[in-house]
């Protein structure tokens, strides 16, 4: 999507770690739409014109996971060339390469990076996507993301 405010849509169930991330975005000058779980999300992708120009997930919602997520993402076609970050508490080697098998951009532990780091990460996914004109394929885990 080629627009001056790139969207990013944020999947996080902790309501004041949303709104702190909400609100983070929108001050770099990203449009944010905010979902409290994943159905939430998954509703509202269904119901755009436009897709979002990534997604920020968390691995552990209250609904389902982020496995569960990303196995929803892959049965809309318009859906899997949607950049997904998954930011998360804990990040066991195999939940990371499945995470990854499945289509996610990156893993990160929210503990290791800060907000304007990851926000970074996300513009970074926009750029590589526009340049390329789709998704790129997976990178394998960094390795941080394995401990």
């Amino acid at each position: 999507m080629s627009k001056a405010n790139p969207t990013i849509m944020v999947v996080e169930d902790e309501t004041l770690l949303l709104q702190a991330i909400t609100k983070k975005l929108k001050l770099t000058n990203l449009d944010v739409i905010s979902c409290a779980s994943g159905q939430q999300a998954i509703d509202y992708l269904g119901s755009l014109d436009e897709m979002p120009d990534a997604v920020w997930l968390d691995y552990y919602l209250k609904d389902m996971n982020g496995l569960a997520f990303m196995q929803a993402l892959k049965e809309d076609p318009r859906w899997t060339n949607i950049p997904v970050l998954v930011v998360s508490n804990s990040a066991s080697p195999d939940k990371v390469h499945n995470m990854l098998g499945l289509g996610a951009k990156k893993y990160i532990l929210k503990a290791e990076y800060r907000l304007d780091e990851i926000i970074e990460m996300i513009r970074q996914f926009i750029q590589d996507d526009e340049g390329s004109g789709q998704s790129a394929t997976p990178k394998p885990p960094s390795p941080q993301a394995g401990q």
